[in-house]
């Protein structure tokens, strides 16, 4: 039962569930990374199981590609189906014109590839992700291996003319060992406080020699769906402009939850 679940993870729960109602039968389906990602996933593989939906998943990472596996959502490659009706996926952090930092799972490369060949992306959340200004959450930018502290050093150089409130740059650990990213890339991460103009840092960034992508979603997500531990979501629309309050029914969840639990 719900009751199972603590707060943190019944709001990304319900935020989950949620975004399932833009999910049609017959759907090319980006699939997110993280754990909220990773609830979004377990649900539509109810959906499939339960309710003989008929989708394909295209997973943002190897992580994601295992558990849809898991749960019975079967998966193809973008260069498969060329092209998605709907991604839904996670974020470190949102603004009011629903402009993302992602990444903190390691998947932002595939993440952005995916989320920019949908034609709708439905990001879901929780009320911490929530800011006026992004950059409390460290930017991920990643870089290839070959150079990466001489990318790393002209990052931080670029950041002197920025206007950020910090200017730390450090390189993403896997305990003692760089931590590698599924294309073997390297991640560091931009710890910058506030980012006053997300626009020009995303455009200086993917100038520089060495950097693949960095974790600046702008202009790409459409919706997000903010979930609470009481089961209610607040739906924010940016194209239709309107943020609506729903409560969301979780009568039907027993299976879900009895299969996470076990």
């Amino acid at each position: 039962m719900p009751s199972r679940l603590n707060p943190i993870d019944m709001a990304k729960y319900v935020s989950a569930r949620r975004a399932l109602d833009y999910v049609e039968d017959g759907m090319r389906i980006g699939l997110g990374t993280g754990s909220t990602a990773a609830w979004m996933v377990r649900c539509l593989g109810e959906m499939v199981r339960e309710d003989g939906f008929r989708i394909t998943g295209v997973p943002t990472s190897t992580r994601t590609a295992h558990l849809a596996r898991e749960v019975g959502v079967p998966i193809a490659s973008l260069e498969d189906v060329k092209w998605l009706d709907l991604t839904i996926d996670g974020a470190d952090e949102f603004d009011p014109d629903l402009n993302l930092i992602k990444g903190g799972g390691g998947a932002l490369l595939q993440e952005k590839i995916v989320a920019t060949a949908s034609d709708m992306m439905v990001v879901i959340t929780d009320a911490s992700k929530n800011v006026d200004t992004l950059g409390a959450f460290p930017l991920p930018v990643e870089v290839i291996p070959f150079g990466w502290q001489t990318t790393k050093a002209l990052i931080e150089e670029s950041l002197i003319g920025m206007d950020v409130g910090g200017r730390s740059v450090t390189l993403r650990l896997n305990r003692d060992a760089p931590y590698r990213t599924d294309e073997g890339n390297l991640i560091l991460d931009l710890h910058l406080r506030r980012i006053g103009n997300p626009r020009q840092l995303s455009l200086v960034l993917n100038q520089m020699p060495g950097v693949v992508e960095n974790g600046l979603f702008l202009d790409i997500c459409d919706v997000v769906v903010v979930g609470a531990s009481d089961g209610s979501v607040e739906v924010r629309d940016i194209n239709n402009g309107t943020v609506v309050t729903e409560q969301v029914d979780m009568q039907d969840d027993d299976n879900i939850f009895v299969r996470v639990s076990e």
